[in-house]
């Protein structure tokens, strides 16, 4: 029984795309999905992308993906990833493709001296929230996450 990690290439987009799916199915907000298999093949692939995804496979079959991008810290002044999005198939979550990720992932962090990984996770998902509990990771309550997007964002960009 194999599990592997490795990076995405051009011909996964249509798999990455499923994927997003399968998560905002799982975390309930399939309705806010507007991307396109377009959209993702061009800023993963595109002359210049801009975020990257990693794909978990068990048994030589696709199980998962970590989709992520650099940040930065000014206070630790280096990048760090941000994990935009961890997803394995519900029927692989057993072996071990989620932690092999997140693995993954620090071990970049190491190796380009970044100073941290970071990510959201719902407040509901008690089986995520467990794993990641398990690996050290620290909620960071005491700061609020704040979004402007559609017609909020629309009207700031044409203030004068």
């Amino acid at each position: 029984m194999t599990l592997s990690i490795r990076p995405a290439i051009a011909s996964d987009a249509a798999l990455i795309f499923r994927f997003i799916r399968e998560l905002a199915e799982y975390e309930r907000l399939a309705h806010e999905v507007d991307a396109t298999e377009a959209d993702i093949a061009e800023a993963l692939f595109g002359p210049n992308p801009r975020v990257f995804a990693d794909i978990a496979e068990w048994e030589g079959e696709p199980a998962g993906f970590a989709l992520w991008f650099y940040n930065f810290s000014t206070f630790r002044g280096r990048h760090g990833i941000y994990l935009e999005d961890l997803f394995v198939r519900p029927e692989l979550r057993s072996k071990g493709g989620g932690r092999a990720l997140l693995r993954h992932l620090a071990r970049r962090c190491m190796t380009e001296g970044l100073a941290r990984l970071e990510w959201w996770v719902l407040d509901w998902n008690e089986p995520a929230l467990k794993v990641y509990r398990s690996i050290g990771a620290m909620p960071m309550d005491e700061w609020t996450v704040q979004r402007v997007t559609g017609e909020a964002l629309q009207r700031l960009a044409e203030e004068s």
